[in-house]
C-alpha cells in the first residue's frame, strides 16, 4: 500500500521526498516537510456512515487502503459554555488528550513502513499518545522527555511499553536528543512537529465541528498555539472544507504569556518569529519558544483574519477552576482558550461572534494548578 502514498514537500523551498525514503526533515533546508495532499471535493463526505473512528473521514484523509490502527477515537462532544462559545472535549480521547487526532495517523503510516522501532520526543502529551498507538500497532516505541515532565504522563508512556528517555533540560533538548537518532537506520521518527501526516490527523477536529454544526463552521475558531500543530490542522481542514462552499471562520490562537514568539510577531507584522527563553508557566503544553513552523502559523492566523492572543498564569489558574466549577476538569493548558475568551478576559476578542474552543487535555493528567 506505500506505494499510493503522497510526497512530501518542502514548504520553504519545493524540495520533495519519497514518504518511503525521506529523512525527518528537509534536507535542503532542514525545514519540516508539507505533504503533497489535497482531498477531491467531489468525492463525498458521509462521516456519520463510517467507523466510529477518525477513520470515518478516510475520503479527506493522505494513507489510502484500509486501516488497522485505532482506538476508537475522535467523534468527541461540544457543549455550551456561553451564548455564542462552545467547547469541544478533546480530552475525552482514548488517551485523554487531542494529540490521539495526530498519533493514530502517524502509528498506522509507521505500520505500513515496517520500521524496528519508533521515536518521538514530548512534553507529555504527544508522548502518551504516541506510546498508545504504537502499543496497538505493535511496534516498539521509544519516548524523549525533558526532566520535569509530569510524571504521571511518563507512567502512562511506560505503561503502554514505550521506553522513556528524560533529557536534561527543557522541552528543545528533548527534541535534539529524538532527533540525533531519528535518521538511525530502522527508525521511524513520529515527530508531530515535523511530519506533516500529524497535522492530517489534527485537521479532523474540524471536520468533527463541521460534522456537529450540520455542514458550517463557527465565525471564530479558537485555538492553543506552541508548536501549532492544533492550529495548522485546522487551517488545512478549513481550506478543504472551503472547496466544499463552507466558509471559513478566522482562526484565533493563544499563547502563554511567559512563551509567546508567535503572538510578538504576529503583533510586530513579522513573517517570521524570533526565538524566546523559556521560561516557566502552567500552561507548559504550548510554552514553545522557537515553533519550526511559526512561518506558516503566522501565514495561516494571517489568511483567516484572525489574531494570536496571550495569557497570563493567573488567567490560565482562574480559567481551570471555572471550568471544572462548570464539571469540566482539564489541565492548565487546555484552559488557555478560555482564559482567553472566557470570563475575565478584556474587552471582548471574539466581538460578538460565534466561536468554537478545544480542552484539549484532561485535568487528571496534571492536576489543579496551585
Amino acid at each position: 500500500m506505500t506505494h499510493a502514498l503522497p510526497d512530501y514537500v518542502c514548504p520553504e523551498d519545493g524540495t520533495r521526498a519519497d514518504v518511503r525514503t525521506a529523512p525527518w526533515c528537509c534536507p535542503v533546508c532542514g525545514g519540516p516537510w508539507d505533504l503533497d495532499f489535497t482531498p477531491d471535493p467531489a468525492i463525498p463526505l458521509e462521516p456519520a456512515a463510517g467507523p466510529h473512528s477518525l477513520w470515518r473521514f478516510a475520503p479527506a484523509l493522505p494513507l489510502p487502503g484500509a486501516f488497522s490502527v485505532t482506538l476508537s477515537e475522535g467523534h468527541t462532544p461540544m457543549l455550551p459554555l456561553g451564548d455564542r462559545v462552545h467547547a469541544k472535549l478533546d480530552y475525552l480521547m482514548p488517551t485523554l488528550s487531542f494529540k490521539d487526532r495526530g498519533a493514530v495517523m502517524l502509528a498506522e503510516l509507521a505500520r505500513r513502513l515496517g520500521p524496528e522501532r519508533v521515536v518521538a520526543d514530548s512534553s507529555g502529551n504527544a508522548g502518551t499518545s504516541v506510546a498508545a498507538y504504537c502499543a496497538r500497532a505493535g511496534l516498539s516505541c521509544e519516548v524523549f522527555v525533558p526532566e520535569g515532565t509530569a510524571e504521571k504522563k511518563t507512567a502512562q508512556m511506560r505503561a503502554h511499553g514505550a521506553a522513556v528517555r528524560v533529557v536534561p533540560g527543557g522541552r528543545e533538548a528533548a527534541a535534539e536528543a529524538a532527533r540525533a537518532v531519528a535518521d538511525e537506520p530502522g527508525v521511524f521518527y513520529a515527530s508531530h512537529v515535523f511530519n506533516p501526516y500529524f497535522l492530517h490527523g489534527t485537521k479532523t477536529y474540524v471536520y468533527e465541528v463541521w460534522e456537529a454544526l450540520g455542514g458550517r463552521l463557527p465565525e471564530v475558531l479558537v485555538v492553543p498555539v506552541g508548536n501549532g500543530t492544533l492550529l495548522l490542522g485546522a487551517a488545512l481542514a478549513v481550506a478543504e472544507l472551503g472547496r466544499r462552499g463552507v466558509r471559513a471562520p478566522a482562526l484565533v490562537g493563544v499563547q502563554a504569556e511567559a512563551v509567546s514568539p508567535l503572538a510578538a510577531a504576529f503583533a510586530a507584522g513579522a513573517e517570521e518569529a524570533e526565538p524566546v527563553p523559556q521560561r516557566p508557566t502552567l500552561a507548559e503544553g504550548i510554552a514553545i519558544p522557537a515553533p519550526p513552523r511559526a512561518r506558516q502559523i503566522l501565514a495561516a492566523v494571517r489568511r483567516s483574519g484572525g489574531t494570536i492572543l496571550t495569557v497570563p498564569d493567573e488567567r490560565v489558574r482562574q480559567a481551570q477552576r471555572d471550568l471544572a466549577g462548570r464539571g469540566l476538569f482539564v489541565e492548565p493548558t487546555a484552559a488557555a482558550c478560555w482564559a482567553a475568551v472566557g470570563p475575565g478576559a478584556p474587552a471582548d476578542p471574539l466581538q460578538g461572534r460565534t466561536a468554537v474552543l478545544p480542552l484539549c487535555g484532561a485535568g487528571a493528567k496534571s492536576g489543579l494548578a496551585p
